[in-house]
């Protein structure tokens, strides 16, 4: 049975009081007690970088919403969903952003980012017709590249866990990833966000190099380590940058 997607989820949008800004996500305690900290915010962080054209806000809504579930960051992770929303993020896609991200940032992230989305969605209506299949029709393979990357992992980690192998194959490749709630150049943006939020760097190359083939530019993968610097900090942003410089090095030659 496949649940149909809302006719308009700018109807939802629109319920709202008024429009969730990057701004608005800062504790007023924040100035009360660094105002330093506000300052660099609200210039810097909201001031300049949301507003760079480079990335657009509904994929900085995406990929800070990524870091912050990745980081197990729930007390304001709601205002995050609601900025997303109003960024043009759909009910449906935060949704299948939390699932996707179970699997590469663990249950228990996912399961606390639920938790706080919830009384976002409950205030803006979104009712289960505005969620995802739970068994949708997946969108098509590319059985070659799947075959090619199942032969890899097989033949390197088989002898170590046939269970990882074979989850990352059934699981993974053979069916969230090709689940369509979410496009594919949006999964491998917050997978991409996800993996540099964890400090996981040397999991990068085949990721970012996904999400290049996927549509996401140089450019705009540039645009995606400067913005993350704000929200996990510049040492994983620096752990990050040799790996993308590779993987554009390796794309241009």
């Amino acid at each position: 049975m496949k649940t149909h997607f809302a006719a308009s989820a700018m109807s939802l949008l629109a319920a709202s009081a008024s429009a969730q800004t990057p701004a608005e996500t800062l504790p007023d305690a924040v100035g009360s007690v660094a105002p330093a900290l506000e300052a660099y915010s609200q210039d810097s962080l909201f001031g300049s970088v949301w507003q760079s054209e480079d990335l657009s806000v509904r994929d900085r809504s995406l990929i800070t919403l990524a870091a912050m579930m990745t980081r197990h960051e729930t007390e304001d992770l709601g205002d995050y969903v609601a900025l997303a929303l109003d960024a043009g993020v759909t009910p449906a896609e935060i949704s299948e952003t939390i699932t996707h991200l179970a699997f590469y940032s663990g249950w228990g992230n996912a399961t606390a980012a639920a938790e706080a989305a919830a009384p976002v969605y409950e205030e803006r209506g979104v009712s289960a017709e505005d969620l995802p299949d739970v068994d949708p029709e997946l969108l098509p393979l590319n059985e070659e590249a799947e075959a090619s990357r199942q032969e890899h992992v097989q033949g390197t980690y088989g002898e170590v866990s046939q269970g990882v192998v074979d989850n990352t194959e059934q699981l993974l490749f053979l069916d969230l990833w090709l689940r369509p709630a979410l496009e594919p150049r949006d999964r491998s943006l917050v997978t991409v966000a996800a993996l540099i939020a964890a400090g996981q760097p040397e999991q990068m190359t085949f990721h970012l190099n996904r999400a290049m083939d996927n549509g996401l530019t140089q450019e705009e993968a540039g645009a995606m380590l400067s913005h993350l610097a704000f929200y996990t900090g510049w040492p994983r942003v620096f752990s990050a940058m040799p790996v993308a410089k590779d993987v554009f090095a390796n794309r241009s030659d």
